[in-house]
């Protein structure tokens, strides 16, 4: 099965979809009605990502974001969860960012053999579609992740996404 991003024409809004692309992959479009340096914009400042990483259904808080965006570069998510005493941390490093059309980074947080999550931003005409990538290590790593409903958000943290872009857009438009 292929992965498409395409509008919800009865709702006017733009589709996310997820696909299990072998036994190891995930792929996630979404197209959004921003510049592709806007989007981008919102994958790597911190002030940004914290409005819209996480699914606000999952009912956790952003307690720090760090995000050094650049190769080699390291990023920290920190997040609180009121049915857990310790915080949930997620947490790699840069390979690759070559603004505002690409970013892959590790995800560090399992130990060694951790997911490579790869970020295309195409843009096409006022649109850009996002293809989120990610590589797990096994087969049963993207099971588990699956399993655990971790790969089940990004509809609600796109749509999350969507209206960030909105504020971005028509903040940048008045400078």
């Amino acid at each position: 099965m292929d992965a498409t991003a395409a509008s919800d024409p009865a709702s006017g809004k733009n589709r996310t979809t997820a696909d299990r692309k072998s036994e190891r992959e995930l792929v996630v479009t979404r197209t959004f009605n921003a510049p592709a340096r806007i989007v981008f914009e919102a994958w790597t400042k911190p002030e940004l990502l914290k409005r819209w990483w996480a699914p606000k259904s999952f009912g956790v808080s952003f307690l720090s974001c760090e995000a050094d965006v650049r190769v080699g570069g390291t990023y920290r998510f920190v997040f609180g969860h009121a049915s857990s005493e310790q915080p949930m941390a997620f947490f790699g490093r840069y390979i690759e960012v070559t603004p505002p059309s690409r970013l892959v980074w590790t995800n560090d947080e399992g130990g060694e053999g951790g997911s490579v999550t790869t970020v295309t931003f195409e843009e096409r005409g006022c649109e850009t579609l996002v293809v989120l990538h990610d590589l797990y290590p096994s087969k049963q790593a993207l099971d588990d992740a699956i399993a655990s409903g971790s790969t089940g958000g990004f509809g609600e943290s796109f749509e999350q996404l969507d209206e960030v872009l909105v504020s971005t857009s028509t903040s940048v438009g008045r400078s």
